[in-house]
């Protein structure tokens, strides 16, 4: 099935049980393609209206509140309703760039069951995409990126057929040796979130309806798993990885829930055919491109910006709070007459006989302006460049400094290196942001010799703090395979050097400061995994990382 095949009965299936199924992920590039999806979408008959959301919107339009200006006219509070108030249709233009609060509150209305939502993700690089929040309550997914217009665009769906689905949809029966299978398909590809099935047997019945049928039968269910698990895959390892000679052949991987072993062989044949509809709905790369923006949002709390300063001068703006001027603090003046307009009745009558001001406004109302100031924040690199393959790694460590960089100047962000080789760490690249020093410092790095890690941890904490004194906010980003052998004191003693290593780990989460491991050994090291939980840091397995896989986990 093509990409706009799926689209177009996506739309439909969406427009049958629109809240019940949450809503469609639509993920592609903004362009002429994507004009055609939009006017798909703007044409489905859905029963209930669509409402543009911007990233911009806030929680006084979202939810409602006290209009002000009505109130002032009328003498009485006056509400007036929000977005969500009614059932829609939301539509959410550049979700992957969608802020956190936002977030929060369209996963509550999507929880409410009165609202469905279409997620037109526009990420143009690895690594990003909408946040899970949202990601895990969509129970449709369509890729259109690479793809060219159709020759026939997607039509809306006939307004009796529609009616007739709608009319069916509460007496279609799914089997419970479908949901049997859907459960076992689920767990086989890593989904570990109960939404998923759900979503399917309920885009499964809509399929049904559709047809016009009262039960689900396992063309809807393949069908269903193509539209509704793939997005929530995880990737599975590339054919060339190596293995261990003592487990199973990966042609046949094991099931990861003991119910598969016990499962009759039709609900496993079953099983095994909405695997396969799932893996075969998307391009090869796109679990991965997903897979990455998981990991970078996992990794992002690690530091992805500097920490945060409440003021009342200059930032992010943030929700007024009542205050006393003091000549310093600036006024809010909408929320001040929001917050004194219920009560001027009230203050009419006991002001009668006095002055006739159309206002009346107490201290107790003044609302104050308050910002949220980013600091700096100081990326600290620590690039493992010993052994044979320190050449590659340290070429790809290089690289992701190189693109952090190019960012830098609207992020805020300043760039340490700090290489472990030889027999001791060494500071390569003091923090900085110009692009230009480091280029002329990483040129010709040379690597190989002994892995200090030990060291490379000291020389980092030592920088940490000296950005922190600064009035940065400092993180570490430790890029190893795990394998120490050089002690602090420079002896080549390995389990010293292990347990050097732990010590300063343990010093780095006294000291407060983030981070994020990432492991580049061709198989996932459970001391290094040890060695991030001493640290309380983010641990990121990324055997064949590149330097744009690692600039997008840091981002």
């Amino acid at each position: 099935m093509t990409a706009w095949a799926r689209l177009d009965l996506a739309l439909r299936v969406l427009a049958i049980d629109p809240a019940g199924i949450g809503g469609l992920w639509l993920r592609g590039r903004a362009g002429p393609v994507r004009d055609i999806a939009s006017r798909a979408i703007a044409a489905a008959p859905f029963d209930r209206p669509q409402r543009r959301l911007s990233l911009a919107v806030d929680d006084a339009a979202l939810l409602g509140g006290l209009d002000p200006v009505a109130t002032l006219a009328q003498g009485h509070p006056v509400r007036r309703e929000g977005i969500l108030a009614s059932p829609s249709i939301l539509v959410l233009p550049m979700a992957e760039a969608a802020p956190p609060a936002l977030v929060a509150r369209l996963a509550q209305a999507l929880d409410r069951g009165l609202h469905g939502l279409i997620a037109l993700d526009e990420a143009a690089e690895d690594g990003e995409g909408i946040a899970p929040a949202l990601a895990d309550r969509l129970g449709l997914f369509v890729h259109l990126e690479g793809e060219r217009a159709p020759a026939r665009a997607p039509e809306p769906i006939a307004a009796a057929d529609l009616a007739r689905a709608r009319e069916r949809l509460p007496n279609v029966a799914c089997p419970a040796e479908g949901i049997s299978a859907l459960v076992i398909a689920a767990a086989r590809m890593g989904i570990a979130s109960d939404r998923a099935v759900i979503a399917c047997v309920r885009i499964a019945r809509a399929l049904a309806a559709l047809e016009g049928r009262d039960v689900v039968t396992d063309e809807d269910l393949a069908q269903a798993a193509g539209l509704g698990l793939t997005h929530r895959a995880m990737t599975e390892a590339e054919p060339d990885a190596p293995q261990d000679p003592a487990e199973p052949p990966a042609d046949d991987p094991p099931p990861d829930d003991d119910a598969a072993e016990t499962a009759p062989g039709e609900v496993q044949a079953l099983s095994d055919r909405l695997v396969d509809a799932a893996s075969a709905a998307l391009p090869p790369d796109i679990l991965d491109r997903l897979a990455a923006a998981r990991a970078a949002r996992a990794a992002r709390g690690t530091g992805g910006t500097g920490s945060a300063k409440a003021g009342n001068r200059r930032g992010r703006p943030l929700p007024s709070r009542a205050g006393r001027l003091d000549g310093r603090s600036r006024l809010d003046l909408v929320a001040t007459l929001r917050a004194a307009a219920p009560w001027q009745p009230l203050r009419r009558r006991e002001a009668a006989g006095g002055p006739d001001r159309a206002l009346l406004v107490r201290p107790a109302d003044l609302r104050l302006r308050r910002f949220r100031e980013i600091s700096d924040r100081v990326l600290i690199f620590v690039v493992d460049a010993s052994g044979s393959s320190a050449v590659a790694r340290l070429a790809e460590a290089k690289g992701a400094v190189e693109l952090l960089l190019a960012q830098a100047y609207s992020r805020r962000d300043h760039v340490a290196l700090v290489v472990v080789r030889g027999m001791q760490a060494e500071l390569v690249l003091p923090p900085t942001r110009s692009l230009v020093q480091t280029k002329t410092r990483l040129r010709g790095l040379p690597g190989g010799g002994g892995t200090p890690l030990a060291s490379g941890l000291s020389v980092a904490l030592g920088c940490a703090l000296r950005a922190r004194r600064q009035g940065m906010t400092p993180s570490l980003a430790l890029l190893t395979d795990g394998r120490g052998n050089i002690a602090l004191d420079g002896r080549a003693d390995r389990p010293q050097a292990q347990a050097d290593a732990e010590e300063l780990a343990r010093a780095i989460r006294a000291a407060g400061i983030t981070g994020v491991v990432l492991d580049v050994a061709n198989r996932p090291q459970p001391a290094l995994a040890a060695l991030s939980r001493l640290m309380d840091s983010r641990y990121v397995p990324l055997p064949r990382a590149d330097a744009r896989q690692i600039a997008a986990t840091l981002g």
